[in-house]
């Protein structure tokens, strides 16, 4: 069993270089989105926290990045989001499609509204 990486440069680095530059990118648009962003590492992925809580956990996966979790959002952005989703609260980003950064920074956006808390 490996183990765990200890901060988020650590979980990114362990990637092939397309899958790192591709969720770096995610990192950042997060990152853009969440007020005094701080990062972690929660379950074996990606976390940005906003006001010690959790904002969104981020993965990289064989065929796909993760966005966790992802709400129902307000109804126009939900209709950008639904065709990405699996499950309930969960949003992929398919490596072989191009990255809709603008799309994970509005989500983030949203995450933030839902909490009350301006950027």
């Amino acid at each position: 069993m490996s183990e765990q990486p200890a901060t988020v440069d650590a979980y990114i680095a362990g990637f092939p270089p397309e899958v790192a530059e591709r969720l770096q990118q995610v990192r950042r648009a997060i990152r853009d989105a969440v007020p005094e962003p701080e990062e972690r590492i929660r379950y074996g992925i990606a976390a940005v926290m906003l006001g010690g809580r959790y904002a969104l956990h981020f993965a990289g996966w064989k065929q796909h990045i993760g966005l966790y979790p992802v709400p129902t959002l307000p109804e126009d952005l939900e209709a950008e989001v639904a065709p990405l989703r699996s499950g309930k609260d969960t949003v992929n980003l398919r490596h072989r499609d191009p990255l809709p950064i603008a799309l994970v920074e509005r989500i983030a956006r949203a995450v933030v509204a839902a909490r009350g808390i301006a950027r």
